[in-house]
């Protein structure tokens, strides 16, 4: 695939129109979505709304008027299609590390002790295990660690309370078959936490399908809702009022403003709603919503899905074409693979040297230290083309092959890679 062949392609895709709704500097091309997705073009003035009107001229009073109290509850019911859930089982709230805490420890009640064993990947997102290492210590359980999904099964045993899994793996985009792990584990009585950060907005998912327990996800990825957004978390109607979640904060109160000096949960996911909303942070995510409410109309989450697939297929197709050496670490099989590529450089190639070439040439993917020859770039099919594929595969085969990352500007480390 040449330029011009990827120009006829973006001119026909259906779902074009969507890229005008966002802010892309001239002359980058974005690949870097499934770590902060980007800038709809409605949400400057609508967070200015916010400060200088709902703030500035509303005040406190801005809590009722301009509905800032219902942001969470009303975020959920607007994110629940995306998610196959329904409305009233979604919540927008805290961070994906902290609703991760709320869930995994009630997971873990869920069990009355009986099991006290979490499994996940050693691959899985750091600050997921992170996570699960506090909670299975405060439980007086233990977290064991697979190296590949296919070790699983063999620990979904007796010992087993909790599989917990990343639904797209952050370095491979491998995707993982939630209905079938989410079958095997209730099968060996565990329960199932999924975590969304890397699907939400860019795949279909059905929570209520796989019977999952509990799910939570970020906001600020393929949802664009701005840098730290706020996550969401969804609980299964099932566990509904069976135990408490650990951070009992006065807005999960049944009664928040009646100021009660005991606590009693509200119903539902509710009660996992902790502290007051970050208005601005969930201003910011609502307006990025209306952008999937455009893609509804254009086929919604199917439409976008055979974009995705469409598009890292031919990323696959042009990497390999042009950049020797090249190896795919990310499933070939569309039924496995979430909307990023990930792939490895040859030996003694610095992946983080190339990814800063890259940038410097307008194309933004991104790395990740502990793999560090491994690349990452995420198709977000919102706002990303073929004319991107092709850019960035011509721009990543002739930094590699003519070695122009191996150079000071390249090798000095940021804080943040």
């Amino acid at each position: 695939m040449n330029l011009d062949d990827a120009n006829r392609l973006d001119a026909a895709d259906p779902l074009r129109s969507l890229r005008e709704l966002f802010t892309l500097p001239e002359g980058v091309t974005y690949l870097d979505g499934n770590s902060l997705g980007a800038l709809p073009k409605a949400t400057p003035p609508r967070i200015a709304k916010a400060v200088e009107v709902e703030w500035g001229q509303g005040l406190i009073k801005s809590w009722n008027t301009a509905g800032w109290i219902d942001l969470p509850q009303r975020l959920g019911d607007r994110l629940a299609p995306w998610l196959g859930a329904r409305p009233g089982e979604v919540l927008v709230a805290d961070s994906t590390s902290v609703n991760l805490y709320k869930v995994l420890h009630a997971a873990l009640q869920l069990q009355q002790g009986q099991r006290r064993v979490v499994v996940s990947e050693r691959s899985n997102f750091p600050t997921d295990n992170y996570i699960a290492q506090s909670v299975v210590r405060a439980h007086g359980g233990e977290l064991i660690l697979v190296e590949t999904p296919e070790d699983i099964p063999p620990l979904l045993d007796e010992r087993c309370a909790v599989l917990m899994l990343t639904h797209v793996n952050y370095r491979s985009g491998r995707m993982h078959d939630m209905a079938l792990l989410t079958r095997w584990a209730h099968q060996a009585g565990a329960l199932a936490v999924w975590d969304l950060a890397h699907s939400a907005g860019a795949v279909p998912i059905d929570l209520l399908g796989a019977a999952a327990d509990f799910a939570i996800g970020c906001g600020y990825k393929y949802l664009n809702g701005g840098p730290g957004a706020p996550s969401f978390v969804w609980m299964h109607p099932r566990h509904a009022g069976q135990v408490w979640q650990p951070l009992t904060g006065w807005l999960g109160h049944a009664n928040p403003f009646d100021f009660d000096s005991e606590y009693q949960p509200a119903p539902g996911i509710q009660q996992y709603q902790c502290g007051t909303p970050a208005v601005l942070a969930m201003t910011g995510l609502e307006t990025a919503l209306d952008v999937f409410d455009a893609a509804q109309k254009l086929g919604g989450i199917k439409a976008l899905r055979n974009k995705s697939l469409a598009l890292t297929e031919a990323f696959i197709g042009a990497v390999e074409e042009r950049v020797p050496g090249a190896v795919i670490a990310t499933p070939r099989d569309a039924a496995m693979r979430g909307s990023q590529v990930s792939f490895g450089l040859p030996r003694g190639t610095d992946g983080y040297a190339v990814m800063q070439a890259l940038i410097a040439r307008g194309v933004i993917g991104d790395f990740r230290a502990g793999d560090p020859e491994l690349l990452r770039f995420g198709f977000a099919p919102l706002y990303n083309g073929f004319a991107d594929v092709v850019r960035a595969a011509d721009a990543i085969a002739d930094i590699v092959t003519t070695k122009s990352w191996d150079a000071p500007e390249f090798t000095s480390r940021s804080k943040v890679t």
